[in-house]
C-alpha cells in the first residue's frame, strides 16, 4: 500500500504545479467580460450552467441597459429575461439578479460590500462566486472553486474530497494566500483547455510526472 503524501511534500508538489502552469498560461484570469464588480456579480450568475463565451455575448447589451443595482432591482423581468435567455434558466437568472440588486440596494447603499460574509449573504451570491468578486473585482486573494477545481484536485491528489467548501478548506492550509488566486485560475483554464473531463489531453500536459492520475492511467 502507497504511503500518504505528507503535508510539506504535498506543498513542495501544490507549488511546483503552479509555478508550470505560470508559465504553460501566461494570462491567468477570469474570462468573464466585465468593467465594475456589478458587472461581474452579474456575468458570474449568468454563467451557472453556461459558457463564459455565451455570457460574454449577452452581457454587452445587459450592461449597457443596466448600469446600477437598482437598476437591476426595478428591471421590467420580461425584458431582463428577453436579453438573457440564451444563457439559459434565464426566469431564475432574471430573478436572482433581480434580487441581487434589491438586496444591495437596501442593505449597501447600492454597492458590492468587499467581504466574503456579506457577499455570499446576498441574492444569487454562492461562496464560488463570492470568492471570485474577490479575488477579480476587489484584487483579493480568492479560492474560486468550480468543477474543474474540484475534478483538478482530486486528480493531482490534493483531496479526495467532492464538496467544493470542504475542498476550498483544504487548499487554505496547502496552497499560501498570495497565490490563491492564481491557484484558481491556472487550474480553472488548464482544466477547460487540457485536463478535460472525458477525454484529457496528457499528451499537452507539463503536469505529467506531478499528477497521481496520470501515473495510474500509465
Amino acid at each position: 500500500m502507497k504511503k500518504a503524501e505528507s503535508a510539506a511534500p504535498k506543498r513542495r508538489r501544490a507549488a511546483e504545479v503552479l509555478d508550470r502552469l505560470r508559465r504553460h498560461i501566461p494570462d491567468l484570469r477570469c474570462e468573464l467580460d466585465f468593467t465594475t464588480p456589478l458587472e461581474l456579480a452579474v456575468a458570474a450568475i449568468l454563467a451557472a450552467q453556461c459558457t463564459d463565451k455565451r455570457v460574454n455575448r449577452v452581457t454587452p447589451a445587459v450592461f449597457k441597459k443596466y448600469r446600477t443595482a437598482r437598476d437591476y432591482a426595478e428591471a421590467d423581468p420580461e425584458e431582463l429575461e428577453t436579453l438573457i435567455k440564451t444563457t439559459g434558466f434565464y426566469r431564475n437568472k432574471a430573478k436572482s439578479i433581480r434580487a441581487l440588486g434589491a438586496a444591495l440596494v437596501a442593505r449597501h447603499g447600492g454597492e458590492l460590500p468587499c467581504d466574503l460574509e456579506q457577499l455570499v449573504n446576498l441574492p444569487g451570491i454562492g461562496r464560488k462566486t463570492a470568492n471570485l468578486l474577490m479575488a477579480d473585482a476587489f484584487g483579493k486573494p480568492g479560492l474560486i472553486i468550480d468543477t474543474h477545481q474540484i475534478r483538478l484536485n482530486q486528480r493531482l491528489g490534493f483531496t479526495n474530497q467532492t464538496d467544493a467548501t470542504k475542498i476550498e478548506m483544504e487548499l487554505r492550509e496547502l496552497i499560501p494566500e498570495q497565490d490563491w488566486t492564481d491557484w484558481s485560475h491556472a487550474l480553472t483554464l488548464h482544466g477547460r483547455y487540457t485536463c478535460l473531463a472525458r477525454n484529457p489531453k496528457c499528451d499537452e500536459c507539463p503536469l505529467t510526472d506531478l499528477c497521481p492520475h496520470f501515473a495510474a492511467r500509465a
